[in-house]
């Protein structure tokens, strides 16, 4: 599985578990740490933790081992190390105290909607 096919993966299980605002930065040439992050967030500590479960398990199926999963069980930031994409998952209340967003303001972002057949 490529980079690109995690990705989508990840993208879409947090999709399925109704994450909000879902933004993809391209962090190639910005950060050693992945190519790619994800930020979405929750509203409820069960609807992060359902969203982290489902890309765990989603990326899975597709045959790729998970490297960590940090937070879940607080269930105010999930971070899931995929590799070379990296998602964060937020608490609707952290996200905007966290404001990754702002933090990486020189990555650009990803429109991958059409790639879901979105």
């Amino acid at each position: 599985m490529n980079e690109r096919q995690i990705l989508l993966t990840a993208v879409k299980a947090a999709d399925d578990k109704k994450a909000e605002d879902i933004i993809v930065l391209n962090m190639k040439g910005i950060s050693i740490v992945a190519d790619y992050f994800i930020i979405c967030h929750g509203n409820s500590d069960k609807q992060v933790q359902a969203i982290a479960r489902e890309m765990k398990e989603k990326v899975e199926e597709e045959g790729f081992i998970v490297r960590r999963m940090e937070g879940f069980d607080e269930a105010k930031w999930v971070l899931v190390d995929l590799g070379d994409v990296v998602a964060h998952i937020f608490h609707r209340d952290e996200r905007s105290y966290y404001n990754l967003e702002r933090l990486w303001g020189d990555a650009p972002m990803e429109n991958i909607q059409s790639e879901l057949g979105q």
